[in-house]
């Protein structure tokens, strides 16, 4: 016990020192604008990247993306293929437009570094780059090959890029998610709630409301139906939400609606609880006379949740934790991540990015001091020993 204490208060201590740097390779990585939307503005980032991985002796390989700025694959020169791998996953693509650092610079205030993509995520991409730095200059060695994979459009679904993600976790034992904390305070992301995209598409019969009332069927009457049906599906014990958040139908005011149509966000905790509100939605019936319905979609990401495997890491965080004398909490989030994926292959654990605010928003920030713990933090998970029971 005594020397994982002087480890981990060796690589603390290292990485205190090297903190002025992590925070320039920061406010260079967040300079390079790089919107999900713009695939040639993945260049600068990518690049940057490559040349800092390659110097520590990666193989960086250029995943070329269709309608992305691509992905970024790196693997340990001279691994041992015997070894089993460890995943670290994070993302170059931010919310942000071309020219939001004309009004919403890159800045250090106040030990405080302001920018667009700061805390979504490349501070977590500065911590790992550095843990991995600290390891191998104290002379660690790693129980399992650490593997990167950065992608450019997991702001946008990972639509491109989730194939990979799901390859790569099948081959890993366990995956670290860089996403930012939940909260202030940085709270891990031990279960992270699935995603689900569906389309009602209803069909009606068009007559004049005023001069044949009688006639036709209205799908926008019908569409009020489904609406209360989907809503009533919500169960917040349970930690289901169903929202139908885009309406639309119709063609004039006078005009009974031949066709309306509802897009629906769903957010589930458990994917037994996807299955049953999937079935819920496929199973919707019109109500209105002469109207049908057509349903389309599903649950897009699983949830990340606390499973047995993933509940082992959250336990050798908690280690890590009190060895580096930083105090963790859990919390559970309800957005997805590429840990939402990783979490169906390989141990995962999120939320191990930096200690900041402000995701998607004007204030998005990073607090520079706390950048060596968190990367501490990570470089102890790195080093802990792979249990059996990850590699499955």
């Amino acid at each position: 016990m005594t020397e994982a204490v002087d480890r981990a208060k060796a690589i603390l201590a290292h990485l205190e020192d090297q903190v002025d740097a992590m925070v320039e390779m920061l406010v260079d990585l967040a300079s390079h604008e790089s919107p999900s939307d713009v695939p040639e503005s993945q260049v600068g980032v990518q690049g940057r990247l490559t040349d800092v991985l390659e110097e520590m002796d990666f193989r960086v390989r250029h995943v070329p993306g269709r309608e992305t700025g691509g992905h970024l694959l790196a693997v340990p020169r001279n691994r041992d293929r015997g070894m089993p791998v460890q995943l670290l996953v994070g993302h170059t693509d931010t919310v942000w437009p071309i020219g939001t650092t004309d009004s919403m610079p890159v800045v250090i205030e106040n030990g405080i570094v302001h920018g667009p993509g700061t805390f979504d995520m490349k501070g977590g991409i500065v911590q790992a780059i550095f843990a991995l730095r600290a390891i191998r200059s104290l002379g660690f060695e790693f129980p399992a090959a650490p593997i990167w994979f950065i992608n450019s459009d997991e702001e946008i679904g990972s639509p491109e890029s989730q194939r990979y993600v799901r390859m790569i976790s099948r081959a890993s034992a366990r995956a670290f998610i860089l996403e930012p904390g939940l909260g202030t305070d940085g709270k891990l992301k031990t279960a992270r709630k699935g995603v689900g995209r569906f389309r009602v598409l209803i069909h009606g019969e068009a007559a004049h409301s005023g001069l044949d009332p009688t006639s036709g069927a209205s799908a926008i009457q019908e569409l009020a139906n489904v609406v209360h049906q989907l809503h009533g599906l919500t169960d917040l014990e349970r930690g289901i939400t169903v929202n139908v958040g885009v309406v639309q139908g119709g063609t004039r005011v006078n005009v009974k609606a031949a066709e309306a149509e509802a897009e629906v966000d769903v957010r589930v905790a458990s994917m037994d609880d996807g299955e049953a509100v999937t079935r819920a939605i496929r199973g919707l019936t019109p109500r209105t006379p002469g109207t049908s319905l057509e349903v389309s979609g599903g649950i897009q990401a699983p949830p990340l949740e606390r499973t047995p495997r993933n509940r082992r890491l959250w336990e050798a965080a908690l280690a890590a934790g009190n060895r580096l004398g930083i105090e963790l909490e859990e919390g559970t989030s309800g957005g997805a991540s590429d840990g939402n994926t990783t979490s169906q292959y390989a141990a995962t654990l999120d939320g191990l990015g930096s200690l900041g605010d402000g995701a998607h928003a004007l204030h998005e920030h990073v607090v520079a001091k706390a950048l060596p713990s968190r990367a501490a933090l990570l470089a102890e998970l790195l080093l802990s020993p792979v249990s059996a029971g990850d590699e499955c």
